[in-house]
Parts: C-alpha cells; sequence; structure tokens
C-alpha cells in the first residue's frame, strides 16, 4: 500500500527545484545538485537533508520556509524512490518542452553530481570499482563529459536522449542496491546509535 504523504518525484517540477537553488546562491545547477543527492545516497547511510544542503548551498545560507520545504520533498522523494520495490526512482531533469541541447547539458550535469556524491561517501577510489557499478561509473563519466551543444531536436536525437535517460534511471538504481552491503558495512549500528 502506497502512502501518499510522501512526494513523488513525478510530482516536482525541476524548473521550481531550480529557482530555488538560484536564489539559495547555489553553485550547483539544479540537475547536479539532484545528481549528487542520488550518488551520496548509494553511498552514505545515513545521508540526512542537512548533509546535502551542507554540499550544495554556501555555508551559512538561511533559507525561506518556502525554499527549505522543496529541498526537504526533493530529498524525500529522492530518497523514498531509491527504497521502492517497483523501480519508482527517477532523475531530476527539465521538463521535455526544454530546448534537447539544455536537456542534454543537464543530463550531463546529473551524471557529473552523481560521480561526485558517490565519491563523497566510502568509496575512494572510483576508477577501481569492478563489476556492474565500475561499468555504470565508467558510463555516466562518459556522459558527464558530452555536451549538447550540437544536439539538434531531431527525431533520432530525442530517442538517444530518451534512451540515455532511462539509462541513467536504471543503472542509478543498480548502483543503490549493489552498493547496500557496503553501506551497512560501514554503519553496521547507524540505527543503535541514533537516538
Amino acid at each position: 500500500m502506497r502512502y501518499y504523504s510522501q512526494p513523488m518525484m513525478s510530482e516536482i517540477r525541476f524548473s521550481d527545484f531550480e529557482d530555488v537553488l538560484a536564489a539559495a546562491g547555489s553553485m550547483a545547477d539544479a540537475a547536479e545538485a539532484h545528481g549528487s543527492l542520488c550518488g551520496a545516497l548509494c553511498s552514505m547511510a545515513p545521508y540526512k537533508v542537512q548533509d546535502w544542503i551542507n554540499e550544495i548551498l554556501p555555508d551559512g545560507t538561511s533559507l525561506s520556509d518556502e525554499s527549505a520545504a522543496m529541498i526537504e520533498r526533493v530529498f524525500t522523494a529522492t530518497s523514498t524512490s531509491f527504497g521502492e520495490q517497483g523501480m519508482e526512482f527517477e532523475p531530476l531533469l527539465p521538463d521535455d518542452e526544454q530546448p534537447l541541447n539544455g536537456r542534454a547539458n543537464a543530463l550531463a550535469l546529473w551524471c557529473t553530481g552523481f560521480l561526485y556524491g558517490l565519491g563523497t561517501g566510502q568509496i575512494s577510489d572510483l576508477e577501481g570499482l569492478n563489476g556492474e557499478v565500475g561499468e555504470i561509473v565508467r558510463d555516466f563519466t562518459e556522459i558527464s563529459r558530452a555536451t549538447g551543444d550540437d544536439a539538434d531536436a531531431d527525431e533520432a536525437n530525442e530517442q538517444a536522449y530518451a534512451e540515455l535517460v532511462e539509462f541513467i534511471r536504471v543503472a542509478a538504481q543498480v548502483v543503490f542496491e549493489e552498493l547496500l552491503p557496503l553501506r551497512r558495512q560501514v554503519y553496521p549500528t547507524a540505527q543503535q546509535r541514533l537516538h
């Protein structure tokens, strides 16, 4: 049974999140900020909303209630979607109505953020990862280097973009599941230590 009080990713608009980050003086683009959250959730437990805020906003930033609520919604929807059994996770990216080159650049930034977030956890050597996670890290590294400047909005490029989005959606979920033993090993008694 689904509890509808939890925000879902599909209910969060990229542009709203982008506006909140810009108003708060974030140095991270919205796609990059969301990617970093996803990577950190994969490699660290517990990872709290304040940890993420410390990464994406300048020190001493005071958020309005509305901005804090938006950041909390993105955090909760993302962390909840990773835990769902039905592959509910979605990367937070610009709407499909936006120009393709902007969406492609956001996808590259999302992958950059994901790799950064993954590296802030217990994984000291991303390049040295083996197996499926290592392959995904290498693929994300390639995607992060791409630019969308040459991406004309033709049907083939739209299709390629849609396939890349689906790939990172599934791949991020795979990384989350594959690194579960790492998160448990690093924090075996995290629940017991919390008050």
